[in-house]
């Protein structure tokens, strides 16, 4: 506005001062003022859609590759590049699994090659053969050296189903994509087949139609925690549905997963239906990574059981959580169109230290979590990409070594500057199921995981 004042003055008094008698018609040009035009063009970093997708998929593959533990390969629960020892040696056990279909991604996209892959998922697969399992069901943390359990918490020191639905994900997917290769290849698909088929996924059901969380040998059911929806938890159900010799019923999901029906929900907002229930955030909806973690292999389109589309729930899900946003009633700075996204991350504590919270509309502090618009790119490509083009054209303050960090707040000027592997994996992997749907067609190919969705009537 200033720029154009004075323009419109300096353009009055020359016409003034040019008036008279001779023939000679001034024609003006704009003058260029400090910081207009081109030089402040150049300052705007260009690059397209796909060198986007390509850069943000070839740096988070970094997190599952180049920051993996040393030992097993596993995946690293979190990376801080300022402080790298911190949790050194902590795999993950749902972050191992997103970590093997990152690895997938890798070979298809080039960041590594076939024969450098193999290699590794066998090491990887080694470990997890071999590190402690309780009634089949991998711990949530575990010793990249020595493959032992390390307590989550106090009574949770045994077997976590939800992880492990997490891991079987990805185990299915390697054993659809090398089960046609070398010799070697073939035995390491029938290596991802038989781990995730040692999982004992009735036992968790303690003779109830529901599965539960966690066993502990110490402990036993103490934590007694049923997984009920709507939340992340439904790949638990299908992939203990598709267990040839440890399924579950279609009674257990029925009253476990859908509470005969309780799931569903009448709510709206900003004219989307939520159509399902979920857990503590009826109103607005739950963290964005309720969309993402059970459909990383779990194909949601045309998903439909007995009670939901599981497309429209995620889809909607998405656009409640960006419409919230761009509405900002905590008016937050920079919340909008292209600054989006609420879910589970690291966070900014009162006194500005780094925390853990899970955002959402209903739990809304101010910090956006990269994770959260890229991992919706299948739901809503073009706010996705629009919160993508935002976190590069600050990738001085947002893009680490491993990809765009954790979570950041422009209204508090912080950033997160470390990694988690559940907020990592979802990035490379659900942009590679919305370029080419690699991961849905893997997973959603497998013939046990089909008969289990037959089953519970999908």
């Amino acid at each position: 506005m200033i720029k154009k004042t004075i323009y419109l003055i300096l353009f009055s008094s020359l016409m003034i001062s040019c008036g008279g008698e001779d023939d000679y018609t001034y024609i003006p040009t704009e003058p260029e003022l400090p910081g207009s035009g081109s030089e402040e063009e150049e300052e705007e970093p260009t690059i397209t859609d796909e060198e986007l997708l390509d850069l943000t998929q070839e740096e988070t593959f970094k997190y599952f590759w180049d920051y993996a533990d040393a030992n097993s390969g596993g995946a690293r629960e979190r990376y801080h590049p300022n402080d790298p020892a911190n949790s050194e040696g902590v795999v993950t056990a749902g972050g191992t699994g997103f970590g093997l279909m990152a690895i997938l991604v890798g070979i298809e996209r080039g960041f590594v090659s076939r024969t450098e892959a193999v290699e590794r998922l066998i090491t990887l697969l080694d470990f997890l053969e071999n590190a402690d399992r309780f009634h089949g069901a991998w711990p949530h943390w575990m010793n990249g050296a020595t493959g032992n359990v390390i307590p989550f918490s106090d009574l949770d020191d045994g077997g976590d189903l939800v992880e492990t639905a997490f891991l079987a994900q990805g185990l299915v997917c390697i054993k659809e994509y090398f089960k046609n290769g070398t010799d070697i290849e073939q035995a390491l698909a029938q290596q991802a087949d038989a781990l995730w088929k040692g999982v004992e996924w009735d036992w968790y059901t303690q003779n109830q139609n529901v599965l539960y969380w966690h066993w502990s040998p110490n402990h036993n059911f103490a934590i007694n925690m049923p997984l009920t929806g709507y939340n992340e938890v439904l790949i638990t159900y299908i992939m203990a549905a598709a267990s040839a010799d440890f399924t579950i019923d279609k009674e257990v999901y029925t009253n476990g997963w859908a509470s005969n029906g309780g799931i569903q929900s009448g709510n709206t907002q900003y004219g989307y239906p939520l159509l399902v229930r979920h857990n503590g955030d009826e109103q607005f909806g739950g963290p964005l990574f309720w969309a993402h973690y059970s459909y990383l292999g779990l194909d949601p389109r045309n998903l439909s059981d007995d009670y939901v589309d599981y497309w429209d729930v995620n889809v909607n899900h998405t656009m409640i959580n960006y419409e919230y946003c761009v509405a900002n009633p905590g008016y937050y700075q920079d919340y909008g169109d292209d600054c989006w996204g609420l879910t589970a991350s690291y966070s900014r504590n009162n006194d500005g230290s780094i925390g853990y919270n899970a955002h959402s509309p209903g739990n809304d502090t101010g910090v956006i979590s990269p994770t959260a618009a890229i991992s919706s790119i299948p739901y809503a490509p073009e706010e996705s990409l629009a919160a993508m083009h935002y976190f590069y054209r600050n990738r001085a303050d947002l893009l680490g070594p491993a990809g765009f960090y954790d979570a950041f707040s422009p209204e508090y000027d912080w950033v997160a500057e470390a990694y988690l592997a559940i907020d990592q994996g979802p990035q490379i992997i659900m942009i590679e199921n919305y370029r080419t749907g690699l991961l849905w067609d893997l997973f959603m190919g497998n013939e046990d995981v089909q008969n289990g969705l037959i089953k519970l009537g999908f």
